[in-house]
């Protein structure tokens, strides 16, 4: 058995510009900093964008404990806290039916989102702004923190994953990541992809309602355009998850795995 590497400590703590000063300091926008040691750093950053329904953050999860692993294989981990929705749960709203991973034509343009509403569609389109300039962040310290340019992208679980796929659909520029994985978290908003697309990677569990069919239906988007992605759709457990030991147990632990070595083949981090 695989043991866990013990939580990492950011080294530094970042507010984003996208910042509004009206804005309680526990609510603004930043990213937290956590570097491998040197002598491991492969010049590799993953800006990790936590889940929680939009509404809180799982922090400890999915980027403390991802933090810790990733430094483990000298990739930079960025956490991004991004802006949430405060607003009241709206009443008297009925929760659409769930769609199983068998039909992902019911999310066209790959839209997953079950209720779309002014107040939810502005805070994701406030979210992506932050996704976008923690990835201008990084490449304007990527000297100071021993990082490449070009091997910068995003992984999100669950509507963290929504947040940097919308990130990356009007990214442009320094903000533009290189490559996008997400971790059972489809988009919540319509794409759109073009054939420069950066490279995606999908992790899913096919037992989880909404997600996986949203997921298909991503991959299949990218695939339309002609844009690399790869799509793995675990079939044992339900619903979410986070990194896990390696037991042999089941497939949906050896995500992390999978992942490492698809940012191997993909040249972002070595080959050793």
């Amino acid at each position: 058995m695989l043991f866990l590497p013990l939580a990492a400590l950011a080294q530094k703590q970042y507010e984003l510009p996208t910042a509004e000063s009206q804005e309680d300091e526990k609510d603004r926008p930043m990213i937290e900093v956590y570097l491998p040691k040197e002598e491991l750093a492969n010049g590799c950053a993953v800006v990790l964008c936590p889940g929680g329904a939009m509404r809180w953050l799982s922090w400890e999860s999915d980027v403390v404990k991802m933090a810790a692993f990733l430094n483990e294989h000298g990739i930079a981990a960025i956490g991004l806290r991004y802006h949430l929705n405060k607003a009241p749960m709206p009443q008297g709203m009925n929760m659409p039916p769930m769609v199983d991973v068998t039909h992902p034509e019911a999310f066209p343009q790959a839209d997953a989102n079950p209720m779309h509403n002014e107040s939810g569609d502005s805070i994701i389109r406030l979210a992506a702004k932050d996704a976008k300039a923690a990835i201008r962040m990084v490449r304007e310290h990527a000297d100071e923190w021993h990082v490449s340019k070009e091997k910068i992208g995003f992984l999100g679980f669950s509507a963290g994953g929504g947040v940097a796929i919308a990130a990356t659909m009007s990214a442009v520029g320094m903000e533009r990541p290189d490559f996008l994985c997400t971790n059972f978290g489809p988009s919540l908003m319509p794409v759109t992809i073009t054939e420069d697309a950066p490279p995606l990677l999908i992790m899913t569990r096919a037992e989880h309602p909404n997600v996986a069919a949203g997921l298909v239906a991503l991959f299949m988007e990218w695939k339309k355009a002609g844009a690399n992605a790869e799509l793995h759709i675990y079939g044992d457990g339900k619903g979410p998850y986070e990194l896990m030991p390696l037991t042999g147990e089941t497939t949906t632990e050896a995500w992390s795995s999978h992942m490492l070595q698809w940012l191997k083949a993909k040249g972002f981090i070595g080959r050793k």
